[in-house]
């Protein structure tokens, strides 16, 4: 047996670095082993490596399974002990492991740590096995020559080196693999979640949707049959049921909208945002005949997304700004666009009740709703959806206000393709 100065003992402690060339295939290998991101890319490095850095003519790639050797790997000019596994006592890789330092010896057959049967098929006469790991090994990298060869200390630091690197290797990678796995967990987890919240999504939408027009459909027969006997407070009575009956669909529809807004395919194309806001606008002049709605918007405002998508964005803002214009006679729109780079952002200004600021934030989360917005009647999703379809898109969204001020309410979306093809 040969044995090992871990200190460097009479040579210099990088003797063979000293070696432009393997200098050069140490950095190269170490590289190498920063990238690989599986147990089996770094055995294939790390054999190869081994043999290449020492003019050895075998290596062997060795992995601690308990109290068992897994011989894991090999890369040698004849057979050695690829896929077999041997105790940790019988080997001498196991002896590295338990021992936790290299070792080298000159002439296998005198060393009586050597199980000469297992040797005796094999090419080799001489060898070299160190730790993957020193604290707590994990495996063992071993060299062989085929003739008798004393390994320098620096070959042994060389190969130690190897090993060092290989253990950091091991750690990544199996980190790497275990983040993969859980993602992959994750991901098939919430796409679980998500097919049981659509189809809750429905049942509940089919559920609540047909009382209420069981209901609307009774209303309409009281006060069609009954004219004549309902006093004007029994009118009034199914006019609110009517109204309510209303305003219930339109929550249910707010609740799957949200629900959507990130789970439903985009279909891009491009969208004449004037038009789309034009029709919004008229829309909204039917549903308040007692309201003028004033409209200021740039001509031509176009945009790469999804048409049904980008309405009910739209919708939300410019059905807003009428909402929160409060109890003046004309609500003022100014729709447009400001200049970006890299993205077009466009903005829905009103003169309505405005908010603070520091409840901007707020403004974007499902069900809140701000002390400003208490006498106007809302679900709390409208701003929330139109948060998550605009992510959805690639884009953000914000707002700038002050109370009594009025609001105004941008978005962005990614500079269209199809205009620059």
């Amino acid at each position: 047996m040969q044995d090992f100065d871990p200190a460097g003992g009479s040579e210099a402690p990088f003797d063979a670095l000293a070696d432009g060339a393997i200098a050069s295939r140490l950095v190269t290998v170490v590289q190498k082993l920063s990238q690989a991101r599986s147990i089996q890319e770094i055995q294939a490095i790390v054999k190869r490596a081994a043999r290449a850095l020492v003019g050895a003519d075998g290596a062997t790639f060795v992995l601690r399974e308990g109290d068992c050797c897994f011989y894991a790997d090999e890369d040698a000019i004849s057979p050695l002990w690829k896929g077999l596994r041997f105790p940790m006592e019988s080997c001498i890789s196991g002896w590295a492991m338990l021992h936790r330092e290299a070792v080298a010896i000159t002439d296998i057959y005198e060393d009586p740590r050597i199980p000469v049967d297992a040797y005796a098929p094999t090419f080799v006469k001489s060898l070299v096995m160190v730790p993957i790991r020193q604290e707590s090994p994990i495996g063992a990298i071993g060299a062989y020559w085929a003739s008798t060869h004393r390994a320098s200390n620096a070959e042994i630091r060389l190969l130690q080196i190897l090993a060092d690197t290989t253990a950091v290797a091991i750690e990544n990678a199996t980190l790497v693999t275990e983040l993969e796995w859980r993602v992959r967990e994750r991901t098939a987890e919430l796409e679980s979640i998500n097919r049981e919240l659509e189809a809750f999504s429905y049942s509940v939408s089919h559920d609540l949707r047909t009382p209420l027009t069981a209901i609307a459909g009774y209303a309409e027969i009281l006060a069609e049959q009954f004219d004549d006997i309902l006093p004007a407070s029994g009118h009034q009575y199914l006019e609110g049921i009517q109204r309510e009956v209303t305003r219930m669909g339109k929550r249910i529809a707010d609740y799957l909208l949200l629900g959507q807004s990130r789970r439903t395919e985009l279909h891009r194309e491009e969208v004449d945002l004037t038009a789309l806001v034009q029709e919004l606008v008229a829309e909204q002049s039917a549903l308040h005949p007692e309201r003028r709605i004033k409209l200021r918007i740039d001509a031509d405002l176009r945009a790469e997304c999804d048409r049904s998508l980008i309405h009910g964005v739209l919708e939300n803002l410019v059905s807003n700004a009428v909402k929160f214009s409060g109890d003046a006679p004309i609500a003022y729109l100014d729709v447009g666009r400001t200049e970006a780079v890299g993205e077009q952002v466009f903005y829905v200004r009103d003169r309505g009740v405005g908010f603070d600021m520091q409840d901007a934030e707020r403004l974007f989360t499902p069900f809140e709703r701000l002390a400003t917005a208490t006498p106007f009647a809302g679900t709390g999703v409208g701003l929330a959806t139109v948060k998550r379809i605009i992510e959805h898109h690639g884009g953000r969204v914000w707002a700038h206000s002050a109370p009594g001020e009025g609001a105004t309410f941008f978005f962005s979306l990614p500079e269209s393709r199809l205009a620059n093809p």
